[in-house]
């Protein structure tokens, strides 16, 4: 008996559509992740791009638990000795709501040329409206 290994030439993309509004940020963020690898598919493949679009709507109205908007930071460094640069979440939120909502589907993704090309296949905006209808995509219930 031999096991279904998926082609890149097999796979179909469907567009879904994730409303984040109201609800946890990492929740959203694992439901985006699995779709964007491809996981819920029955023909997944680890080694294949077999992901779909996702299109996250929202961003500024998802929700961070107990005091993760004050406590938790974001750190990036600038590439010279001593530069790194923290920020916490409440103001990081405030002016770009799709950046947090970025970094937290960015870290539940490979870190490969597989996870890069699953990246751009993911389409953040921060409120009701988006550009993608002609897509015709699903909403994604969770």
């Amino acid at each position: 008996m031999s096991t279904f290994m998926a082609k890149k030439g097999e796979v179909e993309r469907k567009w879904y559509v994730i409303d984040a509004a109201g609800k946890p940020l990492g929740k959203v963020a694992v439901e985006a992740a699995k779709l964007l690898r491809g996981k819920q598919k029955p023909i997944f493949t680890p080694h294949v791009d077999c992901g779909d679009h996702v299109v996250i709507i929202n961003c500024k109205d998802a929700v961070l638990t107990g005091n993760k908007l004050t406590q938790k930071k974001w750190q990036r460094h600038t590439g010279y000795v001593g530069h790194l640069k923290e920020t916490d979440y409440k103001t990081l939120m405030a002016p770009r709501p799709e950046k947090a909502m970025e970094l937290a589907v960015k870290g539940m993704i490979p870190s490969n040329s597989l996870g890069r090309a699953q990246m751009l296949r993911l389409r953040l905006f921060a409120g009701a409206e988006h550009k993608h209808q002609a897509q015709k995509p699903e909403a994604w219930e969770m």
